[in-house]
């Protein structure tokens, strides 16, 4: 979300999403600098390890410093406004967290390459990562009783990391594609943290790798809608057929005109015919979000565009065809 303050965030979402259509969840302002960032906010969650910010990015220490307490700071000052918006509050509740590959391609070693040269390395941060998750809902639980959590891995690198595209601290190289299976069982580990709760992976990377997060265990598949091609239509149909649920962005996530709510989800009935799927499974087998995140929008464009996710999303429910 854009902007600092964080009691006007929580209000939005919550006053935008707490009345039983659609989901609420708990904003990120990365306006305030790092630590509020989605890789300092995930990294002051880490357990065990810690990371602090360089010229050229987050960097693993050996000890918490200002930046780790700075981003535990400002997630507690977030999650201190979502409990005051959510009292009594029963229903879906989205929290989400970098994932373990785009962490890993994001955060440095000593050296100052990424920790993804390092398989080592990654299975530590991964490991890291569970136990500070685990940590993070059980402390929204306690928080929003009546919450039925759903965990969101953002994972923007993810297609880099297995192809090999992910640029060595030099710019001149890159690191070594990461073999899909152990991706995959990473994936599997940090996604059992939540037990039988739905996780939902976030890509806004063209070719969404949907077999491999299937296989991983994830309930719903996060993405940039412009992004998909007819080369995707035959995953999408055996995920969709497979029970994992899309959350499909089709509402810009910066300031622009938006159309009307019909026009918004024409392209999502489009691909549904084109894969001869039930049309009366788009209301359940589809969630309307934004392209990505609303960082970079006014928060008056981010207020428009969260509404017009909800009218647009009835639109696709009430005329599916």
């Amino acid at each position: 979300m854009p902007g600092s303050d964080t009691r006007e965030a929580a209000k939005t979402v919550v006053g935008i999403f707490g009345g039983g259509e659609g989901m609420p969840y708990l904003p990120e302002l990365p306006a305030r600098g790092p630590g509020a960032d989605m890789i300092g906010r995930t990294a002051g969650m880490l357990v065990e390890l810690y990371a602090r910010v360089e010229p050229s990015g987050w960097r693993i220490g050996d000890r918490p410093g200002r930046d780790t307490r700075r981003a535990r700071s400002w997630l507690r000052e977030d999650l201190d406004a979502l409990e005051e918006f959510t009292q009594g509050y029963e229903g879906p509740l989205k929290v989400q967290a970098v994932g373990p590959w785009t962490l890993a391609a994001a955060l440095e070693l000593k050296n100052g390459e990424a920790a993804l040269s390092d398989l080592g390395a990654c299975r530590d941060l991964a490991e890291s990562l569970a136990e500070g998750l685990r940590a993070h809902l059980a402390d929204v639980r306690r928080r929003v009783p009546g919450a039925e959590l759903v965990l969101q891995l953002d994972e923007p690198s993810l297609i880099a990391v297995l192809r090999g595209q992910v640029k060595t601290a030099s710019g001149y190289r890159t690191h070594r594609a990461v073999d899909r299976q152990h991706v995959e069982s990473t994936l599997r580990d940090i996604i059992g943290v939540h037990g039988d709760g739905p996780v939902v992976v976030h890509s806004c990377a063209p070719d969404v790798p949907f077999a491999l997060l299937r296989r991983a265990g994830v309930a719903g598949i996060s993405l940039d809608f412009s992004l998909l091609t007819e080369r995707d239509d035959d995953a999408i149909g055996e995920a969709v057929e497979g029970g994992t649920r899309l959350l499909a962005g089709v509402v810009p996530g910066t300031d622009g005109p938006l159309s009307d709510p019909a026009g918004s989800v024409m392209g999502v009935r489009t691909l549904w015919r084109r894969l001869g799927l039930n049309p009366g499974l788009l209301g359940e087998a589809v969630a309307i979000t934004p392209a990505c995140g609303l960082a970079g929008a006014t928060p008056e464009y981010a207020r428009k565009a969260l509404s017009h996710c909800v009218r647009a999303a009835r639109s696709l429910a009430d005329n599916p065809e």
